[in-house]
């Protein structure tokens, strides 16, 4: 099967991965799993602390800006810290196996294969988080961890070889479109698994299997939602891998072939570096992406550590949190349209310098805010500039290409820029928490990224020209 450009029912099935992966993003990156982690992991910490039973630990609240750190291979570390160190592992063995194996796919035509490979990996680790906790309990959080490990390697690897086919499928001009369109049922996929596992998780008929004072102190049913990522994942990625077929061999099948993609990968870096209008955009991708990433990263656990949650039963009603993390979706999907319809008036560059300016402004507020109001009015702000930059940072970038049919080891090049910069990101974050013992310093010193990937985006010029 031959891809044609423009070809409705390719582009929906293209789309629909978008549906399928992005509960990865919002349930394990964003909302339930970094509560989950941070509500165990703590509860674990008082165990230790005041040597009591488990189910006690609730009773001993910590004191004021106390840091909670756990035992990772000996080393005690905060357990906000520990997980910004552990995704920017994740992300820097992407940004070494994505190049790699994205210029064998070009060669080899089979990147439909990898992305179903990586799905799989990333799906099936999301499953094995529902034995988080009883690793953690049994002093393996290391290997807990493995599994948030192996499922951000799945789902930023899977992309790659997803993001690569936009060009393939669509003309330039129809890419803003389909871009948004992909991160807009992005986030309508994953509203409705989160709405689902809520529902899980608050209804208490549905939610107590045994004892209803388990309520916050063992949470069971959330330990469910992890599986249902992963079988949401698989399912509805069926649609994509049914239209999208692999790509035109390049080379034959021979010994030593993951070389020759070696090979591939060193032909095209090498027209990469003859570009002047593509090479610039990228490197003020490095610093924008790196900041969006970052607070998209590390939101969750800002909102539950600094801001001052109203209570309940005598502890912090994190339910504000999730209604803040919805509104950041819908509104998410709302700016990725926003944006692409801004596009066309003013174009690409002018639309992502205006988001970027936000960005840097949602930093500084970050640093100032402390009630629920102020958090929800900065959520809205994330929302509309969230999916809009990244849906737009995509298209871009797939406009900005040469002529070429290695579009897997192009984008392995976007990728590789995007994780490198979080791994700088979040290695950042967690640095500055530690040194200032305060979140609030680390989010806003992300604003530098911002700053400095306006001022390369000011370097961008209107027209593409080849270096000699």
């Amino acid at each position: 099967m031959e891809l044609v450009k423009g070809d409705k029912k390719v582009i929906r099935g293209w789309v629909m991965y978008d549906w399928a992966n992005s509960v990865y993003n919002l349930v394990i990156s964003s909302a339930i799993f970094p509560i989950f982690y941070d509500t165990v992991t703590t509860n674990y910490y008082k165990t230790e602390k005041y040597h009591v039973a488990w189910d006690q630990a609730d009773k001993f609240a910590l004191k004021a800006n106390e840091v909670v750190t756990v035992d990772f291979f000996g080393w005690q570390v905060s357990n906000s810290a520990l997980m910004s160190f552990v995704l920017s592992a994740s992300f820097l063995l992407v940004s070494f196996l994505s190049p790699l194996l994205s210029g064998v796919a070009d060669y080899r035509g089979n990147k439909k294969r990898f992305l179903q490979f990586f799905c799989y990996t990333g799906a099936l680790a999301c499953i094995s988080l529902f034995f988080f906790k009883d690793l953690l309990v049994a002093g393996w959080l290391e290997l807990g961890l493995l599994s948030l490990f192996v499922a951000s390697i799945g789902f930023w690897n899977s992309l790659v070889f997803y993001n690569s086919y936009l060009p393939e499928i669509a003309v330039p001009e129809d890419h803003d479109k389909i871009s948004a369109r992909g991160f807009s049922m992005g986030y309508f996929g994953s509203m409705s698994l989160l709405v689902l596992c809520l529902v899980l998780i608050k209804v208490p008929t549905l939610s107590y299997f045994d004892d209803p004072s388990t309520l916050e102190l063992d949470p069971m049913p959330v330990k469910y939602c992890f599986v249902l990522v992963g079988i949401w994942w698989i399912f509805f990625s069926q649609f994509t891998y049914r239209v999208l077929p692999n790509t035109k061999v390049t080379g034959k099948a021979e010994k030593g072939y993951i070389w020759k993609g070696f090979k591939e990968l060193k032909k095209v870096f090498i027209e990469f570096r003859s570009t002047y209008r593509l090479k610039r955009y990228l490197t003020s991708f490095f610093f924008f992406n790196t900041g969006v990433q970052t607070v998209m990263l590390m939101a969750t656990f800002f909102a539950k550590k600094e801001i001052d949650w109203p209570l309940k039963d005598g502890k912090p009603d994190d339910s504000g949190l999730i209604i803040a993390i919805l509104l950041i979706q819908l509104l998410g999907a709302a700016g990725a349209f926003l944006m692409s319809r801004v596009s066309r008036k003013i174009g690409n560059i002018k639309t992502l310098g205006i988001s970027i300016v936000i960005w840097v402004l949602i930093c500084c507020a970050a640093f100032i805010i402390h009630t629920p109001t102020e958090f929800y009015i900065l959520a809205a702000s994330v929302g509309l500039v969230m999916g809009g930059v990244q849906a737009m940072a995509r298209s871009t970038y797939s406009k900005y290409l040469p002529e070429t049919e290695d579009h897997a080891s192009y984008f392995s090049f976007y990728d590789a820029t995007e994780k490198i910069g979080i791994v700088l990101g979040t290695l950042f974050f967690g640095i500055m928490e530690i040194a200032f013992d305060n979140m609030r310093f680390s989010v806003v010193s992300v604003a530098f990224f911002f700053v400095i990937g306006l001022l390369m985006l000011f370097r961008v010029p209107k027209e593409e020209k080849l270096l000699a």
